[in-house]
């Protein structure tokens, strides 16, 4: 068995897995709110100018023109999600008492009761979505079909003075291409916790870029997520070495294929 001892199995050869009869297992939802909050959080940070505003303060400074320059609400403006997983979705019901257009795409589209509960938007496709709203957030697995999925291409089709927030896997875009977007103004802020490689080089570029919102990889790693990772790690082992049922949730890979949040998540080639 391959235990995961938090989120996301990308790092582990499903494939190889799969025809091995290994089986897979992560603590699926361990940390989703811990994530969750963490985007609002970066929205809030890049929308409202707060870090910028912080280091004034921190400098001894008190220029209310400048903190305000870059300073917008929230309410009114669309925010979509690229996955709508339970990480996306906590994201879209936390924001939605903010008054701001909700907008999803996903390979599985949610119940007509969730999009009514949340006044949810469908789009088909990314693509669709980019051009539509003013903050993007990234909350997909990284297959290679999504690896630099947000190249320049991309990012062009999005709204100039747009944002965009990243804590599902660095590769995801690409690296250069976000930096030129910022620094052309493109994009108005980028914020995200992963980084390529991990730990990120003191010379890496993300360290320095313009309007930018990031963190080392700590938005799932909560101390109350951190709880819930040994908990679920637990209870993994027991049932495993128990010969009893592993949660149908945590499994990834089981009897040589996809199996419970895998076959949602997750492709073998």
């Amino acid at each position: 068995m391959a235990a995961s001892p938090g989120i996301g199995s990308d790092h582990v050869d499903l494939d190889a897995a799969a025809k091995a009869g290994i089986t897979v297992a992560e603590i699926t939802g361990s940390n989703s709110i811990s994530v969750a909050e963490h985007v609002v959080m970066m929205v809030l940070s890049l929308v409202r100018n707060y870090l910028p505003s912080h280091q004034i303060s921190a400098d001894g400074g008190w220029n209310i023109a400048d903190c305000v320059t870059r300073s917008y609400d929230v309410e009114g403006m669309h925010f979509g999600t690229i996955g709508a997983g339970r990480i996306g979705l906590a994201v879209l019901r936390r924001l939605k008492a903010f008054d701001m257009p909700l907008h999803y795409t996903q390979r599985h589209r949610l119940a007509s009761a969730i999009e009514e509960e949340l006044g949810l938007t469908y789009h088909p496709d990314a693509e669709s979505l980019a051009r539509t709203v003013d903050i993007v957030n990234l909350q997909v697995p990284l297959y290679p079909s999504t690896e630099h999925f947000f190249n320049q291409k991309m990012i062009s089709e999005m709204k100039r003075g747009s944002y965009l927030i990243n804590t599902a896997r660095a590769q995801l875009v690409d690296r250069d291409a976000v930096v030129n977007a910022l620094k052309s103004g493109h994009l108005a802020g980028y914020a995200g916790d992963v980084w390529f490689p991990q730990p990120a080089p003191a010379s890496h570029p993300w360290r320095t870029m313009p309007w930018n919102g990031m963190t080392p990889h700590m938005s799932g790693t909560s101390l109350s997520a951190q709880a819930r990772y040994a908990a679920g790690t637990l209870e993994i082992l027991e049932s495993f070495l128990g010969n009893s049922p592993i949660r149908e949730e945590y499994l990834i890979v089981d009897r040589g294929q996809l199996a419970g949040t895998g076959a949602k998540s997750y492709q073998l080639n």
